[in-house]
């Protein structure tokens, strides 16, 4: 029972973390946007039917049934198709931009538009909120292209500063494991890199460390008078010493002792930089000989400088925007694996219902200290940031990376038209491209559904 409480509490602990990292998302549109006059009605968490709302000033601020999503709606997303025509009120979020989008309330034409025409004419019409008379120029619209960005890449922007916190709290507070200069194992035997045993035979030697008395828990403080500080420096000089006698000064128990380990000859597989075992042409495994002692290091959660965290989200930024670039490919594994016998690749994409799953996996794990399941759950909600931030760059609509475009795209006609002497062209007319912002809201709910579905029926777990 105490499981089942901790696995509940897990998936609550995430869906809080994400409704405040969407929250501030949204924040971080609302307020370039109100510091840039622009008329903002709604302030929403979540989609569907409202559940509690509360209006401030112009502003009306609240939560609605399916915490999913955000939104801030802004009065005159897009500019009208002719001079004096009344613009749209439109918003920041994706499955309410679709919905609105997607939405005709009617009104009569001297000849009605058929096809994507109609969809076009359909979402310039639409209205969440109609502009007050004189407030024109509240309108997104109106704003300069470089205030258009601002305020678009200030949600992105947030869920990056989110990240950035969490992560520090995970490489400053807690640390990151590394080898320590601590044994953790001592082998009996050496067993070569080619040999498929798994245990050790009645003929074969002692391996080094264990014929040296080493024990599990000894910690070495110096070779031959040199200190050790790392592990990869006492692996390094091992590596070099075969057959050669080496002082090895341990500290066991609070008493220091020095040891005679003699390394022996050993093949071993060669890595790349990445840990990785290297191949050879003929895709054989590489090894080398190098000196070993038959022992492996303990690890320990070494803390980290503040300046090792931008070079840490970089590198999520990098995998997650992999993982975003081959997302057709992706998601063919994810279908394979949902209607197959393929295993998930636990390295590729996940929907919000599995993340849940692994932060309920998390907190109920009964053999894990305290402080290694919040440390797992920050870097969760850290991962969880930078994957808001990748995918909402990504130069669509309805998404902010589209918005983004549309205004750069803006910026450079007005110049090209300002270089040329050319009357200002204004605004472009993003409405036209609605079709294709219902295209792309189509795609992206199917791979929502198949991601779900796969979460369900072949989860990806943490823990195998």
């Amino acid at each position: 029972m105490t499981e089942v409480l901790l696995y509940v509490l897990g998936i609550l602990i995430f869906v809080i973390g994400l409704a405040v990292s969407i929250g501030l998302h949204e924040i971080g549109h609302l307020v370039p946007a109100k510091l840039f006059g622009v008329k903002v009605t709604q302030y929403m968490l979540g989609f569907g039917r409202t559940v509690w709302s509360k209006r401030r000033g112009e502003t009306e601020y609240g939560v609605k049934m399916i915490p999913l999503g955000g939104y801030i709606a802004m009065s005159g997303m897009y500019p009208p198709e002719r001079p004096g025509d009344a613009a749209r009120a439109s918003t920041t979020g994706f499955l309410n931009s679709v919905v609105q989008e997607g939405t005709s309330f009617g009104k009569a034409d001297a000849e009605p538009k058929r096809g994507m025409a109609a969809v076009v004419e359909d979402a310039r019409l639409a209205s969440a909120e109609s502009i007050d008379t004189g407030e024109d120029h509240r309108t997104f619209y109106r704003l300069p292209p470089w205030k258009k960005i601002i305020i678009m890449l200030g949600g992105p922007l947030m869920n990056l500063v989110l990240a950035f916190v969490f992560f520090a709290i995970v490489l400053v507070g807690f640390g990151t494991p590394q080898n320590s200069t601590t044994l953790g194992q001592v082998n009996e035997c050496l067993v070569p890199a080619a040999s498929d045993a798994t245990t050790c035979g009645a003929d074969d030697p002692a391996a080094p460390a264990a014929a040296a008395g080493l024990r599990p828990g000894d910690r070495l403080v110096a070779v031959d008078g040199t200190r050790i500080t790392s592990w990869n420096q006492f692996r390094t000089i091992v590596g070099e010493s075969p057959g050669r006698s080496l002082s090895v000064e341990i500290e066991r128990g609070g008493d220091r002792q020095t040891v005679a380990l003699q390394p022996v000859v050993n093949a071993r597989t060669v890595t790349d930089a990445d840990g990785n075992a290297v191949t050879g042409a003929d895709g054989e495994v590489l090894t080398e000989s190098v000196g070993m002692i038959g022992a492996v290091p303990a690890s320990e959660n070494v803390t980290q400088p503040i300046t090792a965290v931008p070079a840490f989200v970089g590198d999520n930024v990098q995998r997650v925007a992999g993982i975003v670039v081959r997302m057709p490919e992706r998601m063919v594994d994810v279908w394979n694996a949902a209607f197959g016998s393929e295993a998930r690749d636990p390295n590729g994409p996940i929907s919000v219902v599995g993340v849940g799953r692994m932060a309920g996996e998390i907190v109920s794990l009964d053999d894990a200290p305290v402080a290694a399941r919040a440390q797992t759950m920050i870097g969760l909600l850290g991962s969880l940031n930078v994957a808001l931030f990748v995918f909402n760059l990504v130069p669509l609509l309805p998404l902010d990376g589209g918005h983004v475009i549309g205004a750069v795209y803006e910026w450079v006609k007005r110049g090209f038209a300002k270089l040329r002497r050319k009357p200002d062209p204004g605004p472009i007319d993003t409405a036209k491209m609605v079709p294709v912002t219902m295209a792309v809201a189509i795609v992206l709910g199917a791979m929502t559904v198949l991601l779900i579905y796969a979460d369900l029926v072949k989860p990806v777990s943490l823990f195998g």
